[in-house]
């Protein structure tokens, strides 16, 4: 089910704050396979090195995602897919929230919080009592916007991440 919104956080949003009729939010729809894969090749491979883990999800979305009962959530604007973020289903009404990104170009717009605020009620949609997320300290201003969300630091997992470059762990609770 594809759901669509040009306001995010259309309850909250101050009436100073101007929407941009050009800016949507949205859910994964064909053809986006190729702009998940290659916004989060982009950051992730200008900060780290790609790993197993995310060549399993980023080469088939739609079955390490999709399939499992999770969702992509997309920025468009102008037409262009810009950012992602998905959903991925970790147990009973619980996902990881995974492979957010902005694209360089777009970044600076506070798209990055209106994407993660969309993904966040559409997990709530779909029935999530809890999100979880990996994350690093060399993503600060990611935790940053994770924490002011309402996102709580974890230990680290007894079961080891799939990801080296994970050293912060979080969620939040609905």
């Amino acid at each position: 089910m594809k759901t669509e919104c040009m306001y995010p956080e259309s309850n909250t949003a101050s009436h100073s704050e101007q929407a941009d009729p050009s800016l949507v939010f949205r859910t994964f729809q064909p053809g986006d396979e190729q702009p998940f894969k290659h916004l989060n090749e982009a950051w992730i491979s200008r900060l780290f090195v790609l790993e197993d883990a995310d060549h399993k999800v980023l080469d088939h979305p739609r079955e390490a995602i999709l399939e499992r009962g999770g969702e992509i959530c997309v920025a468009e604007l102008d037409g262009e897919v810009v950012g992602c973020c998905a959903l991925i289903p970790i147990g009973e009404n619980e996902y990881e929230l995974a492979k957010m990104t902005v694209s360089e170009s777009a970044r600076g717009r506070g798209l990055g919080r209106k994407l993660l605020a969309y993904t966040i009620a559409q997990g709530r949609r779909m029935g999530a009592r809890r999100l979880y997320l990996e994350s690093s300290h060399h993503v600060a201003d990611a935790v940053h916007l994770y924490e002011q969300l309402g996102f709580r630091h974890l230990p680290p997992p007894a079961v080891p991440s799939p990801y080296a470059r994970a050293n912060i762990f979080m969620e939040l609770l609905f």
